[in-house]
């Protein structure tokens, strides 16, 4: 028996909305895996020992960082580097300036944003955890930590870099060093010290 020409038609109506429908749901679905790929290197810190969470510098902490930063020259290396933005602003001041970082999207990121601007091709990031990293080659050091690692990067410090090295912590003081000065009040506060042993 054959089907009538209105039975037809809504076959074939009902076939293409199916594609349609199957063409929506795969597109959504490719979507929310790509958002949630991109999420997960800034949801895993918080899975790890030491939390560091990914929040971006203030205008008022990049200033205290340079004022802190005055008068000094040489290597700098930025911990927990994020976006780059204390990397290029030490680089625009005159430092060889880097950055080591464990979100490899900011890492690339970072990267992308140097070769962009050419003032910022002399700029490094690292891929790598802090706690692998060697210290030793810079005299100045930008840390924004979190409160429970100071006392661990204090101690890190003080077995790898040489006396004089400037460290500036911004957010948390370091636990048992003294600073030189004080810079800003509150969420913007930066401390700076000079390591003597």
């Amino acid at each position: 028996m054959e089907l009538s020409l209105l039975e037809q038609t809504d076959q074939k109506s009902n076939t293409r909305l199916s594609r349609i429908g199957k063409i929506l749901i795969y597109s959504t679905g490719g979507l929310a895996l790509g958002v949630s790929a991109l999420c997960i290197p800034f949801i895993s810190p918080a899975f790890r020992k030491i939390c560091l969470p990914y929040v971006p510098a203030t205008t008022e902490q990049i200033i205290g960082v340079t004022n802190a930063l005055k008068g000094r020259s040489g290597t700098l290396l930025d911990v927990g580097s994020g976006d780059g933005r204390i990397v290029f602003t030490a680089a625009k001041l005159g430092f060889t300036a880097h950055g080591v970082e464990l979100n490899s999207v900011l890492v690339y990121y970072s990267r992308l944003a140097a070769l962009i601007n050419r003032q910022n091709w002399s700029t490094r990031f690292y891929k790598k955890n802090l706690w692998h990293f060697n210290l030793k080659p810079y005299n100045n050091i930008v840390i924004f930590g979190v409160e429970h690692m100071m006392p661990e990067f204090e101690r890190k410090l003080l077995l790898e870099v040489d006396n004089g090295t400037t460290v500036v912590a911004c957010r948390f003081p370091l636990p048992n060093m003294v600073p030189m000065e004080t810079i800003g009040h509150g969420v913007d506060t930066v401390w700076k010290y000079i390591v003597k042993r």
